[in-house]
Parts: C-alpha cells; sequence; structure tokens
C-alpha cells in the first residue's frame, strides 16, 4: 500500500519531541530546567489535525515542563511524557479509542522510535532523522525537526484526506473571494 492510502486511513497522529517538534538539541539552564525551541507553525499544524477530527498524541521519552506547558498550550490532551514502551503507550490509546493501528500514524526521529513507527499504519520523519529511520517510513519531510517539519507532515495528511483546502477556507472566513 503507498504512503498516500496509508495516510487516508489515519484518524490518529502521533509525535515525539525531541528531533521532531524540535531541532533535538537540549539546553539545560543554571538551574538544571531544560528549555525547548518549537516552531509556531508546527503547533497550528497539529491544530488544524485537530480541527479536521484527527487525534493528536504525543509520545515522549523525556519530561519536561517546558512539553507539558507546549502540549497544554495547543490542547493536545494525549500527552504522555517520560514513557519507556511508545508502542505499549499507543496501544493502549488505540484500545481505549477504538481504533485500530492501521488508522494510526506516528513521527519520529531515531532508533528508538522504529518500533511505534514499524506498527502504525502510516509512519514520517523529519528530513533530517536518524538513517535508519528515513529507510523505513512512508513519508520523510523536507524539512529538519524543529524547523516546520510537523506541519510540513500535517499540511500533506489533511490534503491526502481532501480536507486542507476546508480548513483554509475557514481560515479566509468572510474575506474569502
Amino acid at each position: 500500500m503507498d504512503a498516500r492510502a496509508k495516510a487516508r486511513a489515519v484518524r490518529l497522529m502521533g509525535f515525539d519531541i525531541d528531533g521532531v517538534m524540535t531541532d533535538g538539541r537540549l539546553y539545560y539552564g543554571p538551574d538544571g530546567e531544560t528549555l525547548k525551541v518549537f516552531h509556531s507553525r508546527d503547533g497550528h499544524g497539529l491544530k488544524l489535525l485537530m480541527r479536521a477530527g484527527i487525534v493528536v498524541v504525543v509520545i515522549s521519552g523525556r519530561r519536561s515542563a517546558a512539553l507539558e506547558a507546549r502540549c497544554a498550550e495547543l490542547g493536545v490532551h494525549e500527552c504522555h511524557l517520560g514513557v519507556e514502551d511508545k508502542l505499549a503507550t499507543l496501544q493502549t490509546i488505540l484500545a481505549r479509542r477504538n481504533l485500530t493501528r492501521q488508522q494510526a500514524g506516528y513521527m519520529g526521529d531515531d532508533i528508538v522510535d522504529l518500533e511505534i513507527l514499524c506498527q502504525c499504519g502510516f509512519s514520517a520523519a523529519p528530513a533530517d532523522a536518524h538513517p535508519e529511520v528515513c529507510a523505513r517510513v512512508d513519508y520523510r519531510a523536507a524539512l529538519p525537526g524543529g524547523h516546520g517539519a510537523v506541519r510540513e507532515v500535517c499540511d500533506w495528511l489533511l490534503k491526502t484526506q481532501n480536507r486542507y483546502h476546508q480548513l483554509v477556507q475557514e481560515a479566509l472566513g468572510s474575506a474569502a473571494p
């Protein structure tokens, strides 16, 4: 099955954080706090997915107050941080929502994401993902992690499902010609 056919089935899209929503670098302040930089367009892409009825899930192996704050700001209710077994977490979410793995997508960037990427119906990675990941995903973004790769995947997914143009029209509101 080709990437577009797989993407049309997606009803839930999961994302890693470090290296996907961020550039993968970790910044530590003088008191040991972790600082993260997020691209605003990536966040809007997640909001578009949710507006289109696609459940957005964040599953990250790292815990961070910055990650919690970003998920809350975006309205991502399925925010799972400090997760050792990402696939088990996803399977629990799918069972609770009566979805199959073929209806799930995931975007990751490193070897620790391979298991979940290979078990989802649709998989994606940023341009600068680890070569082992790039070789196995359905869609590889042209942009690197933390620099709009998430938005690129969100837009592509919405276009594949014929939902993108309606969302643009809604954004235009009364300004549409």
